[in-house]
């Protein structure tokens, strides 16, 4: 074989080798990093209730579930509300605080997604599918170095969000007058906007709003090990609001 045949080798060879060689070392420093589970909670504003009386601390509780993933937590957080001392009731009438929560999007997803989801806050950005920033280009690139890719694909960072948007209620004090103004806009088919404007005097309830953010992160991660995590955080931020 000549030099020429040889060299013509090697440049296909070497480049496939190191390909693999930093493919396997990435995959490996993603197995040490994420090798600890890492699970945070964090809520997009602070809210601070008024303290009241034992006799006040009665609460209507509504916690509803717009994600794609079966949940039973509302009977959790009940249980967390009672054990600070709350008393429950299904008569908005008859409650002095309101608690109302929508679970938005439970999955797989990226730290830029989740960091944006809590930055948009109450309401805010659309729940959907962010593109990861990581590049898989040299994957499609390099055919050969299949030990490399395969290494890689062995060990995925693994991370899964919680979204919730959270509504929080409680009566004016006594002599306390509040008053609300409400601006709502919707769009009706392809170009029609209605605007709806309403003024409230004396309204029955001070509203906060808030939007938690529960993370689960660690290499191949699963979800069935993740989900109870997640409800964790999230029924422990909810019943945090309410603790004396």
């Amino acid at each position: 074989m000549s030099s020429r045949s040889y060299l013509a080798i090697a440049k296909i060879v070497i480049p496939l080798v190191l390909v693999s060689l930093l493919s396997a070392c990435s995959a490996l420093n993603t197995s040490i990093e994420k090798a600890d589970l890492d699970v945070q909670t964090r809520a997009s504003e602070s809210i601070f209730l008024e303290p009241v009386s034992p006799a006040k601390r009665i609460i209507f509780v509504s916690v509803r579930n717009t994600s794609d993933k079966d949940l039973d937590i509302k009977p959790r957080i009940i249980q967390r509300l009672q054990g600070n001392g709350y008393q429950i009731t299904d008569d908005p009438e008859l409650a002095y605080f309101m608690l109302q929560a929508n679970v938005l999007k439970v999955g797989k997803e990226n730290k830029e997604a989740a960091n944006s989801y809590l930055e948009a806050g109450f309401s805010g950005a659309a729940i959907g599918n962010v593109v990861s920033s990581r590049s898989d280009t040299g994957k499609g690139i390099v055919l050969g170095a299949l030990v490399g890719v395969l290494a890689e694909s062995m060990v995925e960072d693994t991370l899964y969000t919680m979204v919730t948007d959270l509504q929080l209620r409680e009566r004016p004090r006594e002599n306390e007058v509040m008053t609300q103004q409400q601006n709502e806009s919707s769009t009706q088919g392809s170009s029609t906007t209605v605007t709806q404007k309403s003024n409230r005097n004396s309204v029955e309830w001070k509203t906060y709003h808030s939007r938690i953010v529960s993370t689960a992160n660690q290499a191949n991660l699963d979800f069935e090990d993740a989900l109870p995590l997640l409800e964790d955080g999230l029924i422990r931020s909810i019943s945090g609001y309410f603790a004396e």
